[in-house]
């Protein structure tokens, strides 16, 4: 007897199924879970994703598009990386904390200049002060008074590792 049961194919798009219900490839997110996840990690409303579609290509790398895309099984990019899933803790994307993080109300760290200095440069920092969860956070800092996310962040024991991918680092002047 063979098993018929849909398998992911990590070189094809393929979109995410809106409920836990509706997944036919094992292991694959859901809409749901997705949009569930960023209002509970970061109080990020689904709201905020109702004009765009979910896709996996991988083993979990989870694509946002604004708007729909009947088949894009044979292109090699649909809109941005938005969410690493199938692993123990789902991290979101440096590019989606850019374009989202700035509407999360909870899991956000504001860094003073300096602590963003050394963050944006890849730099791991002891933060003790941070009294809220552990886990991937979005790190902000304020630029001409506003909060502005500045990348994602690991934190645990009082450390803030800072997960900014070595092409995306920078070395940012300290301005008080």
């Amino acid at each position: 007897m063979t098993d018929s049961a849909p398998t992911n194919d990590g070189q094809q798009f393929d979109r995410l199924p809106e409920t836990p219900a509706d997944r036919e490839v094992e292991g694959r997110a859901s809409r749901a879970e997705v949009l569930d996840w960023w209002a509970e990690r970061f109080g990020i409303g689904g709201g905020v994703f109702e004009e765009y579609s979910f896709w996996e290509k991988g083993a979990g790398k989870i694509w946002i598009f604004n708007g729909e895309a009947t088949d894009p099984s044979e292109v090699e990019a649909v809109g941005m990386t938005f969410l690493r899933t199938r692993q123990e803790h789902w991290k979101p994307t440096g590019r989606a904390v850019s374009r989202f993080g700035s509407r999360a109300t909870k899991n956000v760290i504001e860094l003073d200049p300096e602590q963003a200095s050394r963050f944006a440069a890849g730099d791991d920092q002891d933060i003790p002060e941070w009294d809220g969860d552990w886990g991937y956070l979005i790190a902000t800092h304020e630029v001409a008074g506003e909060s502005v996310p500045i990348g994602v962040g690991l934190y645990l024991y009082d450390e803030l590792r800072s997960v900014v991918p070595k092409g995306s680092r920078a070395d940012l002047p300290v301005v008080e």
